[in-house]
């Protein structure tokens, strides 16, 4: 047989191997061995191991607890009393893995790696109202003497048949424990892999994270990013702690306080907002504290610089909006519309928007809305259907007036439109607001840091130049200041 031919002007093409070749590789390893646990769609991923052959040296058992009694004798019952959740994969995974550890000798199976596999899932129910979504995740080794890692992802299903999604959850099974054990060096692209011969339009992962000896360096915000910078997930959230959450569990029928910036830095304005429509989103009749959940968004479109996402820089805001105890949101929405309907899918409770004069006048801009078969009506009918209010933040003009509701500027096409929510009372100016503040602009900060210029401190809340200079977030170098004094 001669040598393969290349021609000129041939591409190197990734060879992605096939679902089979994936399963197989795995099951002609002989130490690589474990057992499948899958409660809801069916023994999907397992199939593909059995199918591809040789499946007896990898397949220790593989069971599925349909029957809810069964699942919760084998598992133990969750205080919630649900079914589909993290804390349900994770005993999944625990207890499976023990169950291995126990009845294998070590001494008798030296060289072998455990695993186990598990997933918990709804497909979409009989009426079609929910497509489904569920948790899927491996607890597995690398080395057989070395402790567990653990893969866990959330997954949401855009298909509308059952069998269509009992088909994608399998694929992506296989996807997930290659991956896990040929692509964990390389996160990043594990998390590429998990579409192999997969489409964006037949399922969505919102939630990753990563742990153990193999994963001790990685970020799970960073994986976070790569979520929606993949396009794999519209929006991803982290608490205060910096942990991935789930967004459906924590907006899940809760009133809503949205601040969208770019917070780089985070300044006093930006507190004195959030502080002051916080205020008048809780005299909001049926707002509560316990039930309103405030949220910083990031959106993707502000962290291009120069067409690429600065990862860094991402990670910087982040970083001080959390220590400040706040709930971030990193989206893939240009328009806030965008952003309320997404809201809207969790919850049906009132939510408010918070923004600066400047931010109001861009809503009003038509050229944000040309896609839109209905134009800019579609847009403010999705973005004050619901009960929503925008809280605005004055603006200081050229000439030091005060720019409120009252006096500010739209398009004059627009301004009909714009009188129409400010009468009906979906505008309101935030009132208490620090006037000492005004002249007080992120980009401004962020260039006085890097140039080494003094004074910037005073602009940002407590605590966070602190956090800037331990760090030397945003380019800050004490060198330069240095330079500067001498």
């Amino acid at each position: 047989m001669g040598t393969e031919i290349k021609l000129k002007g041939d591409k190197v093409i990734e060879q992605i191997p096939s679902v089979k070749d994936k399963a197989l590789r795995i099951n002609l390893n002989e130490n690589i061995y474990g057992t499948f646990a899958e409660i809801g769609a069916g023994q999907e991923t397992v199939r593909h191991f059995f199918r591809s052959g040789g499946s007896s040296g990898t397949i220790a058992k593989a069971m599925s607890a349909y029957d809810k009694d069964f699942s919760d004798a084998v598992y133990g019952i969750e205080e919630d009393g649900r079914y589909v959740t993290e804390s349900r994969l994770k005993k999944m995974l625990t207890f499976e893995g023990q169950l291995i550890e126990e009845r294998l000798s070590r001494e008798k199976h030296p060289n072998k790696m455990f695993f186990s596999y598990a997933n918990t899932v709804a497909t979409i129910d009989f009426a079609k109202q929910f497509k489904g979504h569920g948790w899927v995740g491996i607890r597995y080794q690398i080395e057989p003497d070395e402790d567990y890692n653990e893969i866990i992802i959330h997954i949401r299903f855009k298909e509308t048949d059952v069998r269509l999604q009992q088909e994608t959850l399998g694929i992506l099974g296989v996807n997930l424990i290659y991956g896990a054990y040929y692509k964990y060096n390389d996160p990043k692209r594990l998390l590429r892999y998990l579409y192999d011969h997969l489409d964006k339009d037949q399922l969505e992962i919102d939630t990753i994270n990563f742990s153990g000896p193999r994963f001790s360096e990685v970020d799970n915000r960073l994986m976070s990013l790569q979520l929606v910078k993949n396009g794999m997930t519209d929006a991803v959230m982290f608490n205060p702690d910096g942990k991935n959450i789930l967004p459906a569990a924590i907006l899940y029928k809760k009133n809503i306080l949205a601040f969208r910036g770019s917070f780089r830095p985070v300044t006093k304005v930006n507190m004195d907002m959030y502080e002051k429509s916080l205020k008048m989103f809780l005299n909001e009749n049926k707002v509560e504290v316990d039930n309103t959940l405030v949220i910083f968004e990031i959106t993707l479109s502000n962290l291009r610089s120069d067409g690429e996402i600065d990862e860094r820089d991402f990670m910087d805001r982040a970083e001080l909006l959390c220590s400040l105890g706040q709930t971030v949101m990193i989206s893939n929405f240009q328009e806030y519309y965008k952003v309320v309907e997404y809201f809207a899918n969790y919850t049906k409770a009132r939510m408010g928007l918070a923004m600066g004069v400047n931010n109001l006048v861009d809503i009003f801009d038509e050229k944000y809305y040309r896609h839109l078969s209905g134009g800019i009506l579609e847009a403010f009918g999705k973005l004050f259907y619901r009960d929503m209010k925008v809280f605005l933040y004055p603006m200081m003009g050229e000439n030091g007036e005060i720019i409120t509701s009252d006096n500010l500027k739209v398009h004059p096409r627009m301004k009909e439109l714009y009188k129409f929510f400010k009468f009906n009372g979906k505008v309101v100016d935030i009132v208490d607001y620090d006037p000492n503040i005004l002249e007080v602009f992120s980009r401004e900060v962020l260039n006085m840091i890097s140039q080494g210029k003094p004074g910037w401190e005073t602009m940002l809340p407590s605590g966070i130049a602190e956090i800037i200079k331990e760090h030397h977030l945003f380019g800050y170098d004490p060198s330069k200041l240095l330079k500067e004094s001498n």
